[in-house]
C-alpha cells in the first residue's frame, strides 16, 4: 500500500500532490463505509487519540471525533478551559503528560500559529493540525478540495476564487496551497484591507470587485468575517461589508453561467451570503461536513499505519 511522505499533517504546505490523492483515495473508500448500515470498522482498535483544543471549535471538533470512533480509535477529548493550562502549564508539559498515558497521536487546535510544528519537535506521538492561529487548517482544505473533486470530477484546471476575510483566515491559505498543488487556478477577493500584502506572491490572481471574480470562477468559497481576530475595523460596516462582498441569489442568478458555492463553516447568513444560496442546489455546504468525515477518516488511517510500522 502507498503511504503518506509525512508523519505529521501540520499544513498542506509540507504535502505533495500524490499524498493529497492519496488521502482522496481513501476518504473515497471511507465514504462508503459512513454511507453503511453499520459505520464502524476495527482498523484502530489498538490506537489511542487525544483531541487537543486550546481554541473553541463545533465543527471541527465533533468531525474529527466522530471520525476517530468510526475507526474505533479510543479517543481522549481535552479542553483547555477545564484544564491545567489555566494554571500556567506549558504546552510541552500538557502533551507528555497526556503521552505518558500510552495516547499514540494527538489532534490539536491552538491559537498560536505555528504550534503544532513545535510540538511536533518535542514529543513522540503523531500530530494533526486542526487549526493553528490564522496559520492552517489543512484538513479543512482537503475536504473543501475533495469536495470540489466531487462535484465537479477534478480540482485541476478549475478557476477557485476564495472570498472574505482572506487576511485572517487558516482556511484560505491551506485552500490556496492545496488548490495549487493540484493544478487550480486560484483567485482572491475581498476588501483591499483584508487581503494580505504580500497575497500576490503566492501565486494567486487579486480581485476586488465580487461580481467580476464570480463571473471567472467554476467554484465560490465564502469565508466569514473572523471579527474575532480583530482589534481594529477592517471596514465601514457590516452592511456595506454585505452590499460588496455578499453573495445572494439574484447576484448568483444574474451571470451567465452556474457556478458552485461552499463555505467552511460557521456561516454568517445574511453578510456574507444569504440564506437562499446556502440552502439552493448550487451550494455544497452540508457536502463538505460530510466529507470532512471521510477525509479526516482518511489522514488519521494513514498516519496511524506509520505507527504501526
Amino acid at each position: 500500500m502507498s503511504e503518506l511522505s509525512v508523519n505529521h499533517l501540520l499544513g498542506i504546505k509540507y504535502l505533495q500532490e500524490k499524498d493529497i490523492q492519496l488521502i482522496f483515495e481513501t476518504a473515497d473508500h471511507f465514504k462508503k463505509v459512513i454511507n453503511r448500515p453499520i459505520k464502524k470498522v476495527p482498523s484502530l482498535r489498538d490506537i489511542t487519540i487525544a483531541n487537543l483544543f486550546f481554541e473553541n471549535s463545533t465543527r471541527t471538533k465533533l468531525s474529527f471525533e466522530l471520525a476517530e470512533k468510526r475507526l474505533s480509535a479510543d479517543v481522549i477529548n481535552f479542553s483547555a478551559g477545564q484544564s491545567s493550562v489555566k494554571k500556567g502549564e506549558t504546552l510541552i508539559d500538557t502533551v507528555n503528560n497526556i503521552l505518558s498515558m500510552k495516547v499514540d497521536m494527538v489532534v490539536m487546535r491552538h491559537p498560536n500559529p505555528g504550534a503544532c510544528v513545535f510540538l511536533s519537535k518535542h514529543v513522540k506521538a503523531n500530530i494533526i493540525n486542526a487549526g493553528d492561529g490564522a496559520h492552517e487548517h489543512p484538513t479543512q482544505a482537503l475536504l473543501d478540495s475533495y469536495s470540489i473533486r466531487e462535484r465537479l470530477g477534478d480540482v485541476a484546471g478549475k478557476n477557485v476564487v476564495i472570498v472574505g476575510d482572506i487576511l485572517h483566515s487558516r482556511v484560505a491559505l491551506s485552500n490556496i496551497y492545496a488548490l495549487k498543488l493540484q493544478g487550480a487556478n486560484v483567485m482572491v477577493c475581498g476588501p483591499k484591507t483584508l487581503l494580505p500584502k504580500y497575497i500576490d506572491q503566492l501565486g494567486v490572481k487579486v480581485e476586488t470587485n465580487l461580481r467580476k471574480a464570480l463571473q471567472w470562477c467554476d467554484v465560490a468559497n465564502m469565508l466569514r468575517v473572523q471579527n474575532e481576530r480583530m482589534d481594529i475595523s477592517y471596514f465601514p460596516s457590516t452592511r456595506e461589508y454585505t452590499q460588496q462582498f455578499g453573495v445572494n441569489k439574484a447576484l448568483l442568478d444574474s451571470l451567465d453561467k452556474e457556478i458552485t458555492i461552499m463555505h467552511p463553516g460557521p456561516i454568517n447568513r445574511g453578510v456574507e451570503i444569504t440564506s437562499d444560496v446556502a440552502d439552493s442546489k448550487q451550494a455544497i455546504i452540508l457536502d463538505q461536513v460530510q466529507n470532512g468525515v471521510a477525509v479526516r477518516m482518511a489522514v488519521i488511517y494513514l498516519l496511524a499505519s506509520k505507527i504501526k510500522q
